[in-house]
């Protein structure tokens, strides 16, 4: 297979995977921005998390909320919980890796918020206990998971929304999170704002 053809294969898997994703994910990105506007607009606040590459993601939301994503607008509360390497290793380090979320989440979590996450693993045990510890403070959970992801579904309740990306290709994933978080800006800025 020559470059061109891999380029190629790159490009058409993508827009395949977002197209089954606007079609099997478009209910659940609606519902999912309506629970986000629900906690806004009850003077809440969206916390975010994921490892690795799932992180940018996770950061994406937060500098959108707080500065915009298209349009001008006031700011509105989140926080990513993976910015600040000082904490990250000072949790990992003082007590263990699991807990780099569910500590930050216990300290400035409160009841009402959501915790907007982000999977393209089959496990991450921080941020399974991320889910477990929200639910301890009474925050809801949107995880934006994966096909090849079973082990967050099964820790998820009634409350919480689990939006699928239908691929197990942590690269396809990650483009369909991205765009799922722009659809979520949009949405957001949206309901709150007009236009």
């Amino acid at each position: 297979m020559s470059l061109q053809d891999r380029i190629i294969n790159h490009f058409t898997d993508s827009i395949q995977t977002q197209q089954d994703a606007m079609t099997s994910l478009s209910e659940l990105i609606e519902f999912a921005s309506q629970r986000l506007v629900a906690a806004l607009l009850n003077d809440k606040k969206i916390l975010t998390c994921g490892n690795g590459c799932a992180t940018a993601n996770a950061q994406l939301l937060a500098a959108a909320m707080l500065n915009q994503f298209e349009r001008e607008r006031p700011s509105l509360p989140a926080i990513a919980l993976a910015t600040d390497s000082v904490t990250l290793t000072a949790i990992a380090d003082n007590y263990h890796f699991d807990e780099i979320f569910a500590k930050q989440i216990r300290a400035l979590g409160q009841s009402g918020d959501l915790l907007v996450l982000y999977s393209t693993s089959k496990h991450s045990a921080n941020i399974a206990k991320a889910v477990s510890t929200a639910h301890d403070q009474s925050i809801s959970v949107i995880a934006l998971t994966g096909s090849n992801d079973s082990t967050i579904a099964s820790l998820l309740n009634e409350t919480d929304i689990e939006i699928r990306a239908p691929s197990i290709s942590v690269a396809r994933i990650q483009e369909v999170h991205t765009l799922i978080t722009h659809c979520l800006c949009d949405l957001i800025d949206h309901q709150l704002f007009g236009g």
